[in-house]
């Protein structure tokens, strides 16, 4: 799509059918939402996905409490962009490079936190949030259809493409974040065994990531990837600086609790997502 920064914008808050319209969350409440962010490196690749879902949830919180409407919240590039690197207190140039390709390529948010078009059926407690995630940017003639990067933190190294649609579910569990039906990411190691195993192979889908968070601020994660009849999901712990450890580290319990609960399965059933978002 071409044309003026206004009809650009118009064009992304025109509601599909049965939506209300979108509203942009401007600069100053992301901001807010990422000040709460706290006790973790916010330049490191290995939790960006961490501050994207507290921020996605502490906005979702605040619009279920002050809209009616419960009209899905659209986030844009430049905005997001902006609010990271103050609160990073960073400059454009000293951003890390999943934010700046993020922003260079217009990547936006939209979320439909209504739960009723997210959920078929949940046994057990329901989420407390339960929301339809888009990432994407306009399509444009000859524009580009993805990007990658190399998170240099990560052990092996991974590379990540971003394809120009993302989506995904995004749901709190008394506490456990869940990324669940993830489609549109892919990545592969870059290094190591395993790197030589995906580069014979190619890239795999990450079709879910979970997470939680220790008393002492360790993030611990536990992904699934695919590629063709080859699955892996293995667990991760991030250190607040960004450093990654392959499972939990030796003599916690507490930790290896975590892992547990990541493990278990969630017998969760979804709405289909309107075919509008998948074409965005």
């Amino acid at each position: 799509m071409s044309g003026s920064p206004a009809a650009l914008l118009l064009w992304l808050l025109m509601p599909t059918a049965g939506t209300p319209p979108a509203r942009a969350v401007p600069r100053e409440e992301i901001l807010e939402a990422m000040k709460e962010s706290q006790g973790y490196n916010l330049e490191a690749t290995t939790n960006g996905a961490r501050l994207q879902a507290e921020v996605l949830l502490r906005l979702v919180r605040a619009a279920r409490a002050r809209d009616p409407e419960r009209r899905p919240l659209l986030i844009g590039h430049a905005e997001w962009f902006s609010a990271g690197l103050e609160r990073a207190g960073l400059t454009a140039e000293q951003a890390p490079l999943f934010q700046r390709l993020a922003f260079e390529h217009g990547q936006g948010i939209e979320i439909d936190y209504r739960t009723e078009r997210v959920l078929d059926s949940a046994p057990g407690p329901p989420p407390d949030v339960a929301a339809n995630v888009i990432v994407w940017w306009p399509e444009r003639e000859g524009g580009p259809k993805s990007y990658s990067y190399e998170d240099p933190l990560s052990t092996p190294r991974l590379k990540v493409t971003n394809e120009r649609v993302i989506t995904y579910r995004l749901l709190d569990l008394e506490g456990m974040v869940v990324f669940d039906q993830v489609d549109g990411l892919t990545g592969r190691p870059t290094t190591g065994l395993l790197g030589v195993l995906f580069k014979l192979i190619g890239e795999g889908h990450v079709v879910e990531n979970r997470m939680l968070i220790s008393a002492d601020g360790l993030q611990i994660s536990r992904a699934r990837a695919r590629k063709a009849f080859f699955e892996v999901a293995p667990t991760v712990t991030v250190f607040p600086d960004g450093r990654t450890e392959k499972d939990v580290p030796p003599g916690r319990p507490d930790l290896a609790a975590l892992e547990q609960r990541l493990r278990r399965p969630l017998e969760i059933r979804y709405r289909p997502l309107e075919p509008s978002w998948r074409r965005r």
